[in-house]
Order: structure tokens, then sequence, then C-alpha cells
């Protein structure tokens, strides 16, 4: 990893930090505007450093409240996170965001809580699926707006 990775990745997990004080109301109070700029790394750079940066930013956002799941899940949930921001640059790159950003809200908000059902049932699926779901939805968007934008401006990161 060169020098100039390094620094651009701490660059987004600064920004992760920063979104994972911005909570939006859930059970657990770990749903955040953390992952947007993971997102936005896996849409301009891959997934590969995105999975890390948006890994992190889960477990930062988590943190902040005590893991309140305990530090295994959460580290599960990051491995998730993870997973969506590898998927989220795939989609973005292979096919538009017409196709990513929805399967990317959606696989987030439905079917990341659908994998807690066997550990926590269906009380905590309900109560996380809305508010994931407009987590996911704001944060994808912010990120997705964010790298089109650059894309249109003809900004570019340095890769």
């Amino acid at each position: 990893m060169s020098t100039k990775t390094i620094a651009r990745m701490g660059l987004f997990i600064a920004l992760s930090a920063v979104g994972a004080f911005l909570k939006i109301p859930s059970p657990t109070g770990t749903v955040a505007l953390d992952s947007a700029p993971g997102y936005f790394a896996a849409a301009t750079f891959g997934g590969g450093e995105a999975a890390l940066v948006i890994a992190l930013g889960h477990l930062l956002s988590s943190g902040i409240v005590g893991f309140p799941l305990t530090l295994p899940i959460h580290l599960l949930i990051a491995g998730e996170m993870a997973a969506l921001a590898y998927l989220f640059g795939f989609l973005v790159r292979r096919t538009n965001g017409y196709i990513a950003v929805p399967v990317t809200v959606l696989a987030n908000g439905i079917l990341a809580p659908l994998s807690m059902v066997p550990i926590f049932g269906w009380p905590f699926f309900l109560g996380m699926v809305v508010p994931l779901l407009v987590g996911s939805l704001l944060n994808i968007l912010v990120a997705y707006l964010g790298f089109r934008t650059m894309a249109k401006a003809g900004g570019k990161i340095a890769a």
C-alpha cells in the first residue's frame, strides 16, 4: 500500500468518524452517517480500501455508544458493511447508480438486519429495519451524488 493510499484512507476514516456522531434515531443508537465516506470511496477507488473505511466507520459509530450488541456482533456487522461497500463499488463500476443505489440500500436496510434474526429475533429486525433503510438511503445517496458531481465536474481524486 502506498503512502498516498494510506493518507487517502486516513482522510476517509476521519470523515467516517465525524459521520459517526451524526446519528439517526434507532433502538441501538448505532445508525449514523458514518458510511457515506466508505461508499464514496467504493465508487471512486473500488471496494478494497473502501471495505476497510466503512468497517472502521461502523466500529467507530457503535463504539461511541458502547457496542450495544457486543463487540463480536459489531465486528460481524463491520464485515457485512465491508461486503456492502465492495458490492456498491462493483455495481457502480459495472452497471449504474440506478441499480447500485437501490440494491445496496435494500441489502443494508433489509438483508443486514435479517441476518441478525437468528441471534436477536424478529422484534430486533422490526425495530431496526426502518432506521437502517433511512440511514442506508442517506449514506448511499450522499456518497453517490458526491461521486456523480465530481465525475460531471471533471474532478478526479488521484488513485
